[in-house]
């Protein structure tokens, strides 16, 4: 039987990304509670802004679109808010209050840019689908990433692999989070465009630790 988390042990559903990302800018952002904007952290609020229009309900045709549904997992110990869920029209659905027949949900992530290099983006969504899973007792099988920048849907389908991914990072997470845990991380031209790189001073983890420091010193004098 797999653990389920209490609601005050909850992570942010968000953090997922940042985590994929960059363990130690999530460590950062959640643990150490650091934040610094730049162009690309500001031009994503506008946009999500915008996509978390909780106000607004839309339908078409056998569509029903919601805006910034708020999701959960008690196995995954993580919440937070979808950008937007498609509920499409289907015989293999779930039943929806006030909605007549069924519907199988379909989330939709909205970034910035274009589709990146790494796999960041879609262990996010992911992470969203399984939440709806755990909320709906339902099967999701695919999603889509919205980018800005190419103003064009990119479909992701929730494999396996993709699953097992979600499910050790959010471990990881919770880990990390309850020891407190800052990893350090090895140099990469990401760094250039992560907003905490000021904060974060990545150069400095090549340094050795203040443990090993004094324990070579001690080493070198008794020679």
């Amino acid at each position: 039987m797999k653990k389920e988390y209490n609601e005050n042990d909850f992570l942010n559903l968000s953090g997922i990304q940042h985590f994929a990302f960059c363990s130690r800018q999530w460590a950062l952002i959640h643990i150490e509670q650091q934040w610094a904007d730049n162009l690309r952290t500001v031009e994503g609020e506008i946009l999500h802004e915008n996509a978390h229009n909780d106000r607004f309900v839309e339908k078409r045709g056998d569509i029903l679109i919601t805006r910034g549904l708020p999701v959960f997992s008690r196995t995954l110990g993580i919440n937070g808010v979808c950008d937007i869920v498609e509920f499409e029209k289907s015989d293999f659905g779930v039943s929806i209050f006030g909605r007549d027949g069924l519907y199988v949900p379909i989330p939709v992530e909205y970034k910035r840019g274009r589709p990146k290099e790494n796999m960041e983006d879609e262990i996010q969504l992911c992470c969203q689908a399984m939440c709806l899973e755990d909320m709906l007792l339902c099967n999701i099988y695919k999603g889509y990433l919205y980018y800005g920048e190419t103003k064009h849907r990119h479909e992701v389908v929730f494999s396996k692999e993709l699953r097992k991914q979600v499910e050790s990072i959010t471990s990881q997470m919770h880990d990390y989070y309850e020891r407190g845990y800052t990893p350090k991380v090895k140099i990469s031209k990401k760094c250039r465009a992560c907003s905490l790189c000021e904060i974060c001073i990545p150069r400095l983890c090549k340094s050795i630790s203040a443990k090993e420091y004094i324990k070579s010193h001690i080493q070198g004098d008794g020679e």
